[in-house]
């Protein structure tokens, strides 16, 4: 695997079958590298949404996941995905879906599919949208970080900011690797573009690779308009950070291809009180199309050694 490449999202959402335990279906995935003691939040998003869009064969898409982070996953390791099947109507369908790991739970969701119907239509855009610096005229991570050092930042998390997400990520007004770099305001977008066009993943169509590729790369900088409004980066000593619940709305398909081109992620940050912060983040096309919205909430712990 290359330095700049999108294969460890697709090797994160390519599952295999296996025998339920305790529910109707199961599959099994591969948490993906990372240079923290706990696997990414996103490949449990992504892996439950491939789970669960594997378990519907009558053509209805994925419309909405409400997610609970109850334990820590292990890096490299198997996640069992038990699959029950809730419901399946005419017009839509629900599964719930289990992570486990060494015996025990430790990711929950419910997942929702909708056959969709012919009815009015409303997107109110993205104000200001027009005026904000293409992708073109903003550093990649692994540019923004070549020459900077700092913090709790090791190589093997430089290495892992830079290339190891299988996504290009270019921020405004600026990053929060080592520094607030920008204003500390509540508010932040992010062009996020996978290194190279995604590979097939076996099970799923090219529509619902796509589909968890939003549910994939959405958990990488959702928290960091929270962050950014403390005055927080992520090298900040004895910052500790967790995902602790996440919902998701996938309104509009990306249009064929789009996945691969780059998208905006518009992010927000609605609250922060003891020791979580709530943020909300709306997905685009370039043609500003809004395709889906996020909004989770997290731990963000800062320990009193790491106090200034």
């Amino acid at each position: 695997m290359t330095d700049t490449t999108s294969e460890a999202f697709t090797t994160a959402v390519t599952l295999r079958p296996a025998q339920a335990e305790h529910f109707d279906l199961a599959f099994t995935a591969v948490t993906q590298p990372c240079p923290w003691p706990k696997a990414y939040g996103g490949d449990l998003v992504a892996q439950a949404a491939a789970a669960a869009m594997r378990s519907v064969d009558d053509g209805k898409t994925l419309h909405s996941m409400h997610s609970y982070f109850m334990r820590p996953a292990e890096i490299g390791r198997d996640v069992r995905y038990e699959v029950e099947l809730l419901r399946d109507g005419r017009g839509y369908a629900t599964r719930q879906v289990r992570g486990y790991q060494n015996g025990k739970p430790l990711y929950v969701c419910l997942a929702n599919f909708a056959a969709g119907e012919p009815g009015a239509s409303y997107d109110r855009g993205l104000p200001g949208a027009a005026d904000l610096p293409g992708p073109d005229e903003l550093p990649g991570s692994a540019e923004y970080l070549a020459d900077r050092t700092g913090g709790t930042m090791t190589p093997a998390s430089k290495t892992y900011w830079s290339s190891g997400r299988s996504f290009d990520m270019r921020h405004v007004p600026g990053p929060v690797y080592l520094t607030v770099e920008g204003a500390q305001v509540p508010h932040q977008a992010v062009w996020v573009k996978p290194f190279d066009a995604l590979r097939p993943v076996d099970g799923l169509t090219d529509a619902q690779r796509d589909t968890a590729a939003l549910a994939y790369v959405c958990d990488y900088t959702i928290l960091e308009p929270v962050l950014r409004v403390l005055g927080l980066h992520w090298a900040q000593e004895g910052l500790v950070t967790a995902s602790l619940d996440h919902a998701m709305w996938f309104h509009r398909a990306p249009r064929p291809g789009a996945a691969d081109g780059w998208l905006l992620y518009a992010q927000q940050a609605d609250a922060a009180e003891a020791g979580r912060g709530l943020a909300s983040g709306r997905f685009f096309d370039t043609d500003g199309t809004h395709l889906a919205t996020v909004v989770q909430e997290g731990m963000i712990r800062r320990s009193e050694a790491g106090r200034g």
